[in-house]
């Protein structure tokens, strides 16, 4: 029995096949599975390694296809691959070549107009404010397909031009030699060209009929979207008019109230005043609320007696920490106004950031011949152009961590440990809001890379970040606070490139340290996800779990990121977590998202209620009103040409006086790619990186002599660390670098002599 027919080629559809591919003289051909797609041709041993395991790609935008015989014929891009291919019949020959010429032929245009109008890829996922330019951007896509079947169409008409020219000479030359000479060749040139024209006319067909049918698809769903945006309209002018009445009541109501006396100087005591008698009635109403914090528990309004009987506990915490907050603004304000103040003369302007960088260019970028070679590699063992990066380092993204450094700030100023912890997971929280928007990747640092954060003057904090391994790749961070806290850090980073997504898990703690009450906290961080890698709008999530853990008191803090699911009716970007202490009971639920804000709410009581719809039992808490402790600041203007980066992130790789040499700042490649020069930053990339192999290399030759002994903590890249020495911390058990002095009075000093060149 024959094999099934295959279909007709189709421009911009899928063909795949069996062929049989030349590996060597002692195996000969061998059959292989080839699909082209997309303008490249790719092979496999058998259907089933589609899914992992791609055995070779050919780009037909630059490659050459030649018929051998009858059934051979060979593709070839210029040497450096060439694939000799044999089909089963010369039929079957014949539609692999009407394929392959299609997909060349829409590949090279492809190409052209990537050329003209640069590079359409965007490597930035959607923002919920780009949402409004959906459906515009969903027409011009439309436009685009359609424009591409046209273009399709041109395709197919010229080829069956060059064929029916083919095919009528060959009759001619047929009808010529009729009375002279054995036909039988030219009779099988012209069946040959009659089937290659047969095709390409049935191409030609598949062709226009999808058209068609596209043109007719869209045709609807534009007439329906018109529809539907008249109704819009429509409900638009109605909720204005609705909204213009309220105003023009509220208006009236306004003119006619009463004037409150001047004499409630104190507006929380007027607030009192006129709202004793419904003031039970209104809270009731602003607390009727659901609030779903997490698969395994539910949280719900808490009885109206717990409002009262806490009433003058919440308040007197709040006031607690405002007046903090004024008296020390206060303070600031007075000392800054009374010149005759002996501290006022130290005082120093603060100074002025930069808040833009040179938009980032368009340049084009085939991803998938740079990917495709890499599919289960360690993502730092893979040479990746800039054009895959952002104009910052590791170290840079860690200090980054420190833009909502507020929240360690007020968590200093807390008595109580347990909503201390809060404020400590709402900042473990806030340092994935920076990720929401950045798709590119960080520059990975160069063994001994440095990178300061020197706010003390306008934060009241100094940070340093020194990549202390190559290989793995690790980073350490310490940065300390006048206002009573120090945080440091050790992050491994490992990743893996899945073919779809780009999986990120960072390795090692993450330690905060608060002088007053001596509370020792650590926690690790999260799997990071890079969705679409190959095909699509690239978008990033966050999943897993978090124990935050204040090791003197025993206090936990459990956190789950949501991993986002189409089908999930959940907010996206969803983070739940409950505050327990040493014995288990719950005092805070905190809830809200990791790219937007987080509010905690007061647990009063808790019983466990019904089977959730997996079997697992619930726990309801009853709490009361949620409390926002942090919210996203927004990014700046024209961010979405900045790499879309925040107000921090802006001023981090500015020039600064007096760092040290390792500094990142002074990183040339990086540079060069801030100030859009690409080409330059690739090349010197290339340079440090040989340069940072060759470093190894000797460190290596100088380790195995018998005359050096590796000294205690050494790392095994016989590397010691300038500023960072590697400990097992007493309290938490866990084993890091931790900055040992010295950095900051070498730079009052300005004697950077001990530092290495590695730029």
């Amino acid at each position: 029995m024959s094999e099934a027919k295959p279909p007709t080629p189709t421009p911009g559809d899928m063909y795949k096949g069996w062929l049989f591919k030349w590996t060597n003289y002692i195996k000969g051909y061998q059959r292989r599975w080839f699909v082209l797609s997309n303008g490249l041709l790719s092979y496999y041993r058998t259907q089933a390694e589609m899914g992992h395991t791609c055995r070779g790609t050919i780009n037909l935008a630059t490659a050459n296809i030649a018929v051998e015989d009858s059934c051979n014929f060979v593709i070839s891009n210029g040497g450096a691959q060439t694939y000799h291919l044999k089909a089963s019949s010369e039929i079957e020959r014949q539609r692999w070549i009407t394929a392959l010429e299609l997909a060349k032929a829409k590949a090279v245009r492809m190409q052209a107009e990537s050329d003209d109008s640069g590079d359409d890829f965007s490597l930035l996922a959607p923002s919920p404010e780009q949402t409004g330019l959906s459906r515009n951007s969903e027409i011009q896509t439309t436009l685009r397909t359609l424009n591409s079947k046209v273009e399709d169409l041109a395709t197919c008409n010229d080829l069956i031009v060059k064929h029916g020219s083919a095919l009528q000479r060959s009759l001619s030359e047929l009808e010529a030699i009729r009375t002279s000479g054995d036909p039988s060749e030219k009779i099988r040139q012209v069946t040959e060209r009659a089937t290659l024209f047969r095709i390409t006319s049935n191409a030609m067909i598949n062709a226009c009929r999808d058209f068609l049918l596209l043109a007719q698809t869209h045709s609807r769903r534009w007439q329906k979207a018109i529809q539907t945006e008249r109704e819009q309209k429509i409900r638009l002018e109605e909720t204005l008019e609705q909204l213009a009445k309220q105003h023009n009541h509220l208006e009236r109501a306004f003119r006619g109230a009463n004037v409150v006396p001047n004499s409630c100087s104190n507006p929380s005591l007027a607030a009192k005043s006129t709202s004793s008698g419904k003031g039970d009635a209104s809270d009731e109403d602003d607390d009727n609320e659901f609030y779903d914090a997490m698969e395994e528990f539910i949280t719900v309004p808490a009885d109206p007696k717990y409002h009262k009987r806490s009433s003058s506990n919440v308040s007197g915490i709040s006031c607690e920490t405002g007046m903090d907050d004024q008296s020390v603004n206060f303070d600031e304000l007075s000392l800054a106004s009374n010149p005759d103040s002996p501290q006022s003369l130290e005082l120093e302007p603060v100074r002025q950031r930069r808040t833009r960088i040179p938009d980032k260019p368009n340049y084009y970028l085939n991803l998938w011949s740079i990917m495709k070679n890499c599919i289960g590699k360690e993502l730092s063992k893979i040479p990746m152009p800039v054009n895959f990066n952002e104009p910052l380092s590791m170290l840079q993204r860690l200090s980054e961590d420190l833009e909502y450094y507020e929240l360690l700030d007020k968590a200093a100023k807390c008595h109580s440990s347990l909503e201390q912890m809060c404020y400590v997971a709402a900042f473990t929280v806030s340092s994935y809001s920076t990720t929401v928007h950045r798709t590119g990747k960080p520059f990975n640092p160069l063994l001994g890379e440095t990178f300061e954060l020197d706010r003390l003057k306008e934060s009241g904090y100094r940070s340093l970040c020194e990549q202390v391994s190559h290989h793995p790749p690790a980073a350490a961070h310490n940065a300390f606070s006048e206002k009573g806290w120090t945080l440091r850090q050790e992050i491994t980073l490992a990743s893996k490139f899945r073919g779809k997504y780009l999986s990120i898990m960072p390795l090692g703690s993450i330690q905060c340290m608060f002088d007053k009450n001596k509370n020792h906290y650590s926690w690790k961080k999260v799997t990071t996800t890079v969705h679409n890698i190959i095909v699509g709008k690239l978008w990033i999530d966050q999943s897993g779990e978090i124990d935050v853990v204040n090791h003197k008191t025993g206090d936990r803090c459990h956190l789950k990121f949501t991993p986002y699911s189409y089908f999930s009716r959940d907010v996206p970007r969803k983070v739940t977590g409950v505050v327990t202490d040493k014995d288990g009971k719950a005092h805070y639920v905190l809830s809200g998202t990791w790219d937007g804000k987080m509010e905690m709410s007061k647990v009063m009581q808790s019983s466990v209620g019904e089977n959730g719809t997996e079997g697992k039992q619930r726990t309801v808490y009853q709490t009361l009103k949620p409390k926002e402790i942090w919210r996203k600041n927004s990014l700046p203007e024209g961010a979405e040409n900045m790499y879309y980066f925040s107000s921090l992130a802006l001023t981090l790789n500015e020039q600064e006086e007096g760092v040290a040499p390792t500094d990142s700042r002074h990183r040339p490649d990086q540079r060069l790619m801030e100030d859009g020069r690409w080409d330059e930053a690739n090349a010197e990339k290339q340079r440090l990186e040989e340069k940072q192999r060759i470093a190894r290399r000797e460190r290596e030759r100088e380790a195995v002599k018998p005359s050096n002994t590796p000294e205690e903590g050494t790392h095994p890249d016989n590397y010691q660390s300038m500023w960072f020495e590697k400990i097992t911390d007493p309290v938490s058990g866990e084993t890091l670098h931790v900055y040992k002095g010295g950095y900051w009075e070498t730079k009052d000093q300005g004697n950077w002599d001990m530092c290495p060149d590695i730029f």
